[in-house]
């Protein structure tokens, strides 16, 4: 069995963790999440402590037990802490401006692009370069950014474009004479 899915999760105090059937739920101070457990897998809970098991030895059962593992621990990570990305606009007159609900970006298109924050998400811009992408679940905070960065990726040879700000962009040698 893979080691992650033996790994036991331990709720924290301030945590409501409930399951009914295959939904599990968690309620924390950042939010409330759900998720739905495969068929698969088996979760018991002893006090406050979760451990996930696959239901017969076959390898797919027990190849998705360490990732049900990783999304009740998600869930619970995301509940008490939340999830945060950091991005970084690379490139001259390339700016980005957070105005409620809706993150105005310039990045040397014909138009400005304004994208529409998604609920449970929140989108800061601490400089006009940089983007800060917070929210409780890991899956819609990682969503959120790749959309952001598909609208300008960065290019190999000058490296303009939006990238996440521990992307290491790998550069091309420009045409010689």
């Amino acid at each position: 069995m893979s080691r992650i899915a033996k790994k036991p999760i331990e709720v924290p105090n301030g945590v409501e963790f409930s399951m009914n059937g295959r939904e599990v739920s968690a309620k924390g101070p950042r939010g409330y999440l759900t998720a739905t457990l495969h068929d698969a897998v088996e979760l018991t809970r002893e006090d406050n402590v979760l451990t996930l098991s696959p239901r017969d030895q076959r390898q797919s059962s027990v190849a998705v037990t360490g990732t049900m593992r990783s999304v009740v621990d998600n869930i619970i990570e995301g509940v008490v802490n939340g999830f945060e990305k950091k991005m970084q606009l690379v490139g001259v007159g390339y700016r980005a401006q957070a105005q409620g609900r809706q993150l105005n970006l310039s990045l040397g298109l014909s138009h400005p692009v304004n994208y529409p924050v998604p609920e449970g998400i929140e989108v800061e811009t601490p400089t006009a370069t940089e983007i800060v992408v917070r929210g409780c679940d890991k899956q819609k905070v990682g969503q959120v950014c790749a959309e952001i960065r598909a609208f300008r990726p960065p290019e190999p040879y000058k490296g303009k474009g939006v990238k996440y700000a521990d992307e290491q962009i790998v550069r091309k040698e420009a045409k010689k004479k």
